[in-house]
């Protein structure tokens, strides 16, 4: 989704946050805004992002900025990471439809698989937990 007001910077996607992943300039990036709700799930990968060596940022991504991410992922509790192959804007008139493709076509970018995988691993205790992110129920 874009905002509502100006429908020129990017927010989310319907069901999860949206994640921009420049690996030219080793960044991750992520909308900032109120009408956003916050992912545990997304402030996870940020920190996971961090140790992996990426700039984090948390700001406004204008609409034209995907064409810069060489990956694009949807994350939340239910989606945990998923790739997201294309985003298709389509403008007011019959032909006025703009596409932006990620990634190679079928294949789950590299940082994506990365950030995927070791959030997996924690979350299932299969590497040390060391931000105390898992609570053992009894």
């Amino acid at each position: 989704y874009l905002d509502a007001a100006t429908q020129s910077t990017v927010e989310e996607f319907s069901t999860s946050n949206f994640v921009g992943i420049d690996s030219k300039n080793k960044k991750y990036v992520t909308p900032k805004s109120s009408s956003v709700l916050p992912s545990i799930t997304n402030k996870s990968l940020m920190t996971i992002a961090q140790e992996e060596g990426l700039i984090v940022e948390e700001r406004e991504v204008g609409i034209e900025e995907l064409e810069t991410f060489d990956e694009v992922m949807a994350c939340g509790t239910a989606v945990v990471v998923t790739p997201v192959g294309s985003i298709t804007k389509f403008g007011k008139g019959e032909n006025d439809v703009k596409k932006y493709k990620f990634g190679k076509d079928g294949e789950i970018g590299p940082i994506t698989r990365r950030l995927y995988d070791r959030v997996r691993a924690i979350q299932c205790g299969e590497e040390e937990d060391k931000h105390g992110w898992n609570v053992k129920v009894q």
